[in-house]
C-alpha cells in the first residue's frame, strides 16, 4: 500500500467518524438540518419502528427526540472497513438517554444500548450514511432523574433543550 493510498484511507475513516459524531450531536441539540447532513436523502433506513428512506427518518426521528425533556446520544469507535474509495462498512456501539417530565414534574426515561449496522458512500467528495440498520441489545428504565434546577451544593449548569436553536449550540 503506497503512502498516498493509506493517507486517503485514514482521510475517509476520519471523515465516516465526523458523520458519526454529528449524528448523535445534531440528535441531542435538535438540529434538523445537521441530522440530514449525516444521511444521503435516499439512504435506506431501518430502525425497525421505522423502514424508509432518510429523507422520511429524519422528520420521524426528530420529532421522537423533541418529546424528551432530555437526551444523549454516545457513540463509541467506530469499526471502519473500507470496501473501495466510495464505499465502507461500519458498525459503531451506541448508548442513548432520554427522559420526558411527568405529571408530577419528575424526569423518568430510558437507557438502550445497541449498535448501527452503517453502509457509507462517497458522493462528490462527501461520506454520508447510505444505508443503517438499528440493532436494540438491550434498554433500562431510569426513574428519578433530577430536575433542572442546579444543586446549590454542587452548582453545575443544565442545559434544557426544548427546540433547535439553543443559545449554546455552535456549528462545528
Amino acid at each position: 500500500m503506497s503512502a498516498a493510498t493509506s493517507l486517503e484511507d485514514l482521510l475517509a475513516k476520519d471523515a465516516i467518524t465526523d458523520v458519526l459524531a454529528r449524528y448523535s450531536r445534531t440528535l441531542d441539540w435538535l438540529d434538523e438540518e445537521g441530522q440530514a447532513s449525516c444521511f444521503w436523502s435516499d439512504a435506506a433506513i431501518d430502525y425497525g419502528f421505522f423502514k424508509g428512506s432518510a429523507a422520511d427518518f429524519v422528520p420521524v426521528v426528530m420529532a421522537i427526540e423533541r418529546r424528551s425533556a432530555r437526551r444523549w446520544h454516545l457513540s463509541g469507535p467506530p469499526a471502519i472497513r473500507l470496501v473501495n474509495a466510495s464505499h465502507a462498512e461500519v458498525e459503531t456501539y451506541g448508548l442513548t438517554a432520554g427522559a420526558r417530565q411527568g405529571d408530577d414534574g419528575s424526569y423518568a426515561g430510558t437507557m438502550y444500548g445497541g449498535r448501527y449496522l452503517d453502509g457509507f458512500e462517497k458522493r462528490g467528495g462527501e461520506w454520508r450514511i447510505s444505508r443503517r440498520d438499528y440493532v436494540l441489545d438491550w434498554s433500562h428504565p431510569i426513574p428519578n432523574q433530577p430536575v433542572f434546577d442546579p444543586d446549590a451544593a454542587f452548582p453545575l449548569p443544565i442545559l434544557e433543550i426544548l427546540q433547535g436553536g439553543h443559545a449554546k449550540y455552535r456549528p462545528l
